[in-house]
């Protein structure tokens, strides 16, 4: 076992940024898949929030375990000691390995939440004709297999799933559009992501779903939360009709 590689960076005084060390093996960013920096960064995410749970030593005073593309965030409540929970991060991190497995979504006993989705989005043929599939083929494939939510960003509610079918990787469009509506399906390199509010983007939509992404009257506000798992259903026809 050779753990996994990271990196440590203060982040203000009562935060320890933790950063996946190992940019060659892929990239997060939408333009390759990330899988080994994702399956590390869950690992990691899972393995601090038992510990933080747990509460012991340093860990009593962590408050919040962000993670991200590349990293995992540690807050912590004032006077806690950022150099003990350094020392054991490097600790643990250690004795972790990113595997498939951590992206893998069907875990045993792991409630699933299915979001509707009827498959009308501009982009679909487009999808079709980078994955080489039929466009009923691309909708089978997001279907058919559960995602997972690796972790939130870009707007409130915006969840970055992952774990779908390897076959749906495909690049940002080359233009942004100025205005995506919400409730918009999209992927982006190894991501699929819903759209919770209008807003513009770059991600190649497939469809468009009903589900309320953020609302602030719910507890919690998200309705994708890291770690939930996520099986997208077609909803009456899979394309829009002319």
């Amino acid at each position: 076992m050779t753990g996994i590689l990271v990196r440590l960076l203060p982040a203000g005084e009562r935060a320890l940024l933790v950063e996946v060390a190992a940019p060659e093996v892929g990239r997060a960013d939408g333009e390759g898949d990330g899988a080994s920096e994702i399956g590390a960064v869950l690992a990691l995410d899972a393995t601090f929030r038992a510990c933080a749970a747990a509460g012991a030593g340093p860990w009593a005073a962590v408050r919040d375990v962000v993670p991200a593309a590349r990293t995992v965030l540690l807050h912590v409540t004032e006077g806690g000691r950022l150099d003990a929970l350094a020392a054991d991060v490097r600790r643990l991190a250690a004795g972790l390995e990113p595997s498939p497995g951590a992206l893998a979504a069907g875990s045993p006993g792991r409630p699933v939440l299915e979001i509707a989705v009827r498959y009308d989005g501009p982009d679909l043929d487009e999808v079709a004709h980078l994955t080489g599939m039929a466009a009923e083929e691309v909708v089978a494939a997001h279907t058919g297999s559960p995602w997972r939510v690796a972790f939130g960003g870009f707007a409130p509610g915006f969840a970055y799933l992952v774990g779908g079918d390897p076959r749906l990787a495909v690049p940002r469009r080359g233009a942004p559009r100025p205005s995506v509506p919400a409730g918009a399906v999209g992927l982006a390199g190894g991501y699929s992501g819903v759209y919770p509010r209008a807003s513009p983007g770059g991600w190649q939509l497939i469809g468009t779903t009903d589900a309320a992404l953020w609302d602030e009257r719910r507890d919690p506000p998200a309705l994708l939360r890291p770690g939930a798992v996520v099986r997208f259903t077609a909803a009456g026809p899979e394309r829009a009709r002319p």
